[in-house]
């Protein structure tokens, strides 16, 4: 009895001190970050293919119009600056990351309010242009919150930090995914667009708050440091060091390689999931009811189970466990597809898309996080992500001509196929050894080391 109580104790004490880091100050933090930095894009991805489809724009221009968020896979372009250069004023005032968060924030605020004014039905041009704005400022700002991010958190605390992030993330997409739909749908409020896109800008307000409450992050002191510097040393070590770097550690290209594919299949089926929801015939009140309650706690579920999976499995395992669920996720699409208008697959293909995505998600991101050296935290963590958004943006892209092609069915047969050669180039990977450096010595500037093989990593 004595026994059996004591195993009790422990293993409610085990799933405390598991679950405890995530009701930290700092990883709070991260997840109200979070929410600002997921809306944008789900603005341009998820619900914008949605509008676009309701006022009858076809399959094949809402596929290359997924192209409009190039930025995203672009931002390692621009991020050596958003690291280094100081905004006058303001960065004396907040910080170099605070600094920059604000500024760009008030920008997209105003830039989201122009795109949901811009009738892609009459002026698919003004569309454009303003949904091209968006992408470029949701892009700077996620360069600044992830950098961000990563310099606040302590190093127990990034994978519940990271997970924390990933669900205010997903918050804030379901924010402006589900809650913008439902403003603008004559079936919701009614709003129209406009007003449910402006209305939606206020999605910025949480990582404002956040950041004025965790305070400055390391990279201030970091950039303190370093004291003077001519106009070729901060070139070399602004433009070119953080490349270098990352360039010169063991399996560098593979790596690249892998973020480049790991999250295609999912990308694909993603793009054309809402023109299917509305050709298979889903009311607005159908699909904003299950994904508000199947979604939202499949969300919750998926989050908060990787770092626990991360902690049990290791990083390796772990992402080959989430991708093959992501591809499984895939699938229940394809049954979805072919059963036609039915509620109980719309709920299960939901249910299972929302917590293998909120899992996977949360795990790559980690495994990039742990990858971003502290002295060149935004410009690597920018070109890692904007590795994986060329998957999203532009290999994905022709997703509407196969979905066209092959029908349902056949198109989310298809994306779980293409989820194959990341799952691959994984495996070759983690045999080599080098999935991932330790986030302690990345964070320290030292040599990376390679992470133990398969047989001795838990």
């Amino acid at each position: 009895m004595a026994d059996g109580a004591t195993l009790e104790e422990g293993t409610r004490g085990g799933f405390v001190a598991t679950m405890a880091p995530y009701f930290r100050p700092r990883p709070i933090a991260a997840l109200l970050l979070g929410i600002s930095s997921g809306f944008p894009l789900a603005l341009l991805l998820g619900t914008m293919t949605f509008w676009l489809a309701k006022v009858g724009i076809d399959k094949k221009t809402i596929g290359f119009a997924i192209g409009l968020t190039t930025p995203y896979t672009l931002k390692f372009l621009w991020a050596p600056l958003v690291d280094r250069l100081k905004l006058p004023i303001l960065t004396g005032l907040f910080g170099q990351r605070r600094a920059w968060l604000f500024f760009v924030q008030a920008l997209l605020f105003a830039s989201v309010w122009m795109l949901g004014a811009s009738q892609p039905e009459l002026h698919l041009g003004v569309f454009a242009f303003w949904a091209i704005a968006t992408a470029f400022l949701g892009a700077t700002q996620d360069i600044i919150i992830d950098a961000y991010r990563i310099e606040i958190l302590t190093e127990d605390e990034l994978a519940h930090g990271t997970a924390n992030n990933q669900f205010g993330y997903r918050l804030g997409a379901f924010a402006a995914g589900v809650g913008t739909i439902a403003m603008a749908s004559p079936e919701g409020l009614g709003l129209g667009w406009a007003k449910a896109y402006g209305l939606t800008g206020f999605c910025v307000l949480p990582g404002l708050l956040a950041a004025l409450w965790a305070g400055r992050g390391l990279h201030d002191r970091v950039l303190s440091a370093e004291g003077r510097q001519s106009i070729g040393q901060w070139l070399q070590s602004t433009l070119i060091g953080p490349f270098r770097e990352f360039l010169m550690r063991r399996g560098a290209v593979l790596i690249l390689l892998f973020v480049l594919v790991y999250k295609l299949g999912d990308a694909m089926g993603q793009s054309m999931l809402n023109p299917m929801i509305v050709e298979l015939g889903f009311s607005d009140t159908e699909f904003i009811a299950i994904n508000k309650v199947i979604g939202f706690w499949g969300l919750i579920v998926g989050t908060a189970l990787s770092a626990p999976l991360l902690a049990w499995l290791g990083m390796g395992r772990a992402l080959f466990v989430s991708g093959v669920l992501m591809m499984v996720s895939n699938l229940t699409f394809a049954i979805l597809a072919s059963q036609g208008h039915s509620n109980l697959w719309l709920t299960i293909a939901v249910a299972t898309e929302q917590v293998t995505s909120g899992l996977g998600l949360t795990i790559f991101v980690t495994y990039l996080s742990g990858l971003s050296s502290l002295a060149y935290t935004a410009t690597q963590f920018a070109l890692l992500s904007s590795l994986a958004g060329v998957g999203r943006t532009w290999l994905s892209s022709p997703a509407g001509i196969f979905a066209e092609q092959l029908g349902w069915v056949g198109f989310w047969i298809m994306t779980t196929v293409v989820a194959l050669p990341g799952m691959v180039l994984l495996w070759f990977l983690w045999r080599k050894g080098f999935v991932v450096e330790s986030v302690r010595k990345a964070r320290a500037g030292a040599e990376p080391a390679p992470e133990a093989k398969p047989e001795a990593a838990a």
